[in-house]
């Protein structure tokens, strides 16, 4: 039987989801590589056999997609399916005319097409940029469904950047499985809140085999979205976060776009710190793109311990790395809470950087007076702790949601920076999720 050889282009997440529910059982494919980017070091693994199935004995691997379009030259490939997130339309069709000036068909699947069905309710929370606020907005959901007396249980988009194999299907109820599953900062990011707030939150790189799981706990299965990403599971409730320090990134990214489409709920967040024309050019948008959609706003609020300890200090703020890095924000919760307190100076980070904390900056050059939490193996977390110990600063303003002092070790006072999701007068979001669930 003939076959289309197949690329998938992808960062170690949807492009592994995509394999399994499309690709990994058709006779009419054979994929002859995964290509990587975004995520440092993700490139020159293997896909392992034993997830890739028995049309594929060997594993199938994981090259950088610097190479794209020699790769689809040299094995003759028919296809390149388009499989990761957080990325302007423009750069899309820059790929887009890569494959297809060097021979091959370029392909976006349908986000309905790959979503799996679940016997259970489906809230999936989602965003049309990296760092709009969904994964507080998740919490904010589960906390009104567990208060209502649903048994409900949080699955989040994949971040499998270990050992594929032993992370199938990860459920995280404690610390303890943080450290069992050697969860990187951008792993723990997402996890630990949750966590401590008494949930249970589920993970893997079979979602099939996750879902199968995670019924058997939950009534309500909250999806937490990665990246701008369209959801994993159908859901019954599709609830989409607007970012109004970003207007215009909501209909100009992939796939954001498509999530604002499909939202049912669509929630302008961080109004609290944004320009209320910027809000109001935000519901425009909603109302000509999908009036179908439910607008709700909601406040990022800020939680700060101690917030006087800022006051007068030369402080290095931490925020959180995806945010900053192929997010593209200029800042994010440390640099407000550095001014909403009066730090005497926001500390440049750059004449501190060490090692792959240097490479992070080049490929980001946007990235200004902040330090991006970046963690995504043992030596960038290590070159994380030197360049924080390494700058000149008296406070270390933490504005990850991971708790740093259990990933690192840091010889200065820090002070962490948390932000919650906040209704901004009616209607409240809880109340529209459990009348549309019919709760």
């Amino acid at each position: 039987m003939m076959h289309e050889n197949v690329i998938i282009m992808g960062a170690a997440g949807r492009d592994f989801h995509n394999f399994n529910v499309y690709f990994r059982d058709n006779e009419r494919y054979r994929v002859i590589c995964f290509t990587a980017t975004q995520i440092p070091d993700i490139d020159g693994r293997q896909y392992p056999p034993e997830l890739a199935g028995p049309m594929y004995p060997d594993g199938i691997p994981v090259n950088s997609d610097e190479k794209l379009m020699d790769m689809v030259r040299e094995h003759e490939v028919d296809l390149v399916a388009f499989s990761y997130s957080d990325v302007s339309h423009t750069e899309v069709m820059h790929k887009a005319s890569q494959v297809t000036a060097a021979g091959a068909d370029f392909i976006i699947i349908g986000a309905p097409y790959t979503m799996l069905e679940s016997a259970k309710k489906v809230v999936s929370v989602c965003a049309v940029r990296t760092g709009c606020g969904k994964s507080q907005a998740s919490r904010h959901i589960v906390k009104v469904l567990k208060e209502s007396g649903t048994r409900t249980v949080t699955v989040r988009h994949p971040m499998p950047y270990g050992d594929l194999t032993r992370h199938v299907v990860q459920r995280f109820a404690s610390y303890e499985d943080f450290d069992k599953h050697a969860c990187t900062i951008e792993e723990r990011e997402e996890y630990e809140p949750i966590v401590d707030m008494g949930g249970v939150i589920y993970a893997g790189v079979d979602y099939q085999k996750v879902l199968d799981q995670v019924e058997k706990e939950a009534d309500v299965i909250v999806w937490d979205g990665g990246n701008n990403d369209t959801p994993f599971f159908k859901p019954d409730v599709h609830v989409v976060i607007l970012d109004p320090h970003r207007v215009g990134h909501e209909t100009t990214f992939h796939p954001g776009e498509t999530n604002l489409l499909l939202a049912d709920i669509a929630v302008i967040n961080k109004v609290d710190s944004a320009d209320p024309e910027d809000v109001e050019t935000l519901k425009r948008t909603i109302a000509r793109h999908n009036p179908d959609a439910r607008i709700v706003l909601a406040d990022s609020a800020l939680t700060v311990e101690s917030g006087e300890r800022i006051t007068g200090k030369r402080v290095l703020v931490v925020e959180d790395g995806p945010t900053v890095t192929h997010g593209g924000m200029k800042f994010g919760a440390g640099v407000l809470a550095a001014r909403q307190y009066g730090a005497a100076e926001i500390v440049d980070p750059r004449p501190f950087l060490v090692g792959t904390l240097e490479t992070t900056f080049a490929r980001y050059p946007e990235i200004d007076r902040v330090l991006p939490a970046v963690g995504y193996g043992e030596q960038q977390i290590k070159d994380l702790e030197a360049t924080i110990n390494g700058s000149s600063c008296d406070l270390v303003v933490s504005a990850t949601p991971v708790d740093l002092s259990r990933m690192v070790s840091i010889d200065k006072p820090m002070l962490r920076v948390r932000y919650g999701y906040c209704d901004h007068g009616e209607p409240a979001l809880g109340d529209i999720v459990t009348e549309l669930l019919g709760i």
